[in-house]
């Protein structure tokens, strides 16, 4: 398979010509943003951008309406989040939020800088697209529903799933060999890859991935559901602390609240599911964290209507939109009629779609369709 047309996927120093203006994405690895960081975003997307920090279903961070590339580029590079020229498109890593906090059976947040640093050590991995996905679960199947092309699913304290094309290989590894055997999957890819975008397009690419790493399934693979809901408010960790998890309206991040997310001091983590989780605080400084920032628009109700939308960019950001999606959906949520979960989109080819069940609402020359699963 040869791509028809090249690998588009926006960064930093490739932007994308959106409808209303350039658009510039940031990998952030295992979705981990600190405090610095939120700052230099705050800043940015106020002085270079539309004022807003967009949050992807990556668990990673966009700007839109980029006045200058040059700028921004030496912003982010300065706060830490610009590490790669050369790779810097291809450190797409989710990683389970709460791992090694609440719940879950391994803490698989200290193998996101092991394979970023291996990622941006190797000048071939360079060349892997910018849609390839590497997942890393701790067991509770957050992440390794989200059909990324290679990752691990942790099925003990030491032992993990490999995970290829979106489903579990039947092949199980250490943990100390986690890292080592993502990269020689990802080699392997491009060796197959002839041009395939993801390890799904690629005629028996998981049986050839599987050959080139030399391994042998031995276990009956285990089957992986999307997650539904997106971890929300007061969540009691293993250690007596507490994390947060709040939701995003739309996933459109005000710098303003930005700039009060770096005065938290916590290394905070942007999760596949366009919400934050706030790790690590104490109960009285939880409390106080939620009555500054629910006021501002941070969700920490799980079972807020904004939590059952998505949308995709729509009006004035997609030049394909019939119309302001954005506006719609928040109007439908503010008058109440949203009850179920939904996806907004302003044309049929349903950009941003969240995997799993949802009702589709899709703007028509007529109107918007509702399609219910």
């Amino acid at each position: 398979m040869t791509r028809e047309v090249p690998d588009s996927c926006p960064g930093v120093l490739r932007l994308h010509q959106a409808a209303d203006g350039p658009l510039a994405r940031i990998r952030v690895p295992g979705g981990r943003v600190e405090p610095v960081q939120w700052q230099a975003l705050a800043e940015a997307a106020t002085e270079l951008g539309d004022g807003n920090i967009e949050l992807t279903s990556r668990g990673n961070l966009q700007l839109r309406q980029v006045r200058d590339a040059g700028e921004l580029t030496r912003r982010l590079e300065a706060a830490g989040l610009l590490p790669s020229h050369s790779h810097e498109r291809v450190r797409n890593i989710v990683a389970s939020p709460l791992a090694g906090r609440v719940g879950g059976l391994l803490d698989v947040h200290p193998l996101v800088p092991l394979l970023d640093n291996g990622l941006q050590g190797v000048a071939r991995l360079a060349e892997l697209p910018g849609r390839v996905l590497f997942t890393l679960d701790d067991g509770r199947g957050d992440i390794s529903g989200l059909g990324g092309d290679i990752g691990v699913h942790a099925v003990g304290a030491d032992e993990f799933a490999l995970v290829l094309a979106g489903g579990d290989s039947g092949i199980r590894i250490s943990a100390a060999d986690a890292v080592d055997i993502m990269l020689a999957a990802a080699h392997g890819f491009l060796d197959l890859s002839a041009g395939a975008w993801r390890l799904r397009e690629v005629a028996n690419g998981v049986a050839g991935v599987i050959d080139h790493l030399g391994l042998s399934p031995s276990a009956e693979p285990l089957a992986f559901a999307a997650a539904q809901a997106p971890p929300i408010g007061w969540l009691a960790q293993d250690d007596g602390l507490v994390s947060l998890g709040a939701g995003v309206r739309l996933g459109s991040l005000p710098a303003r609240l930005a700039e009060f997310l770096a005065a938290i001091e916590r290394s905070l983590f942007v999760t596949p599911w366009r919400s934050l989780v706030i790790p690590d605080l104490a109960e009285g400084v939880a409390e106080q964290v939620v009555r500054v920032l629910a006021p501002m628009g941070l969700i920490f109700d799980a079972n807020s209507p904004w939590l059952l939308v998505s949308a995709c960019a729509g009006q004035p950001g997609c030049a394909k939109s019939l119309t302001d999606v954005r506006a719609d959906v928040a109007a439908a949520v503010e008058s109440g009629r949203v009850t179920e979960r939904e996806h907004w989109s302003g044309c049929a080819r349903h950009c941003g779609r969240p995997r799993g069940q949802v009702t589709d609402v899709t703007a028509t020359t007529d109107g918007y369709r509702v399609d219910r699963l």
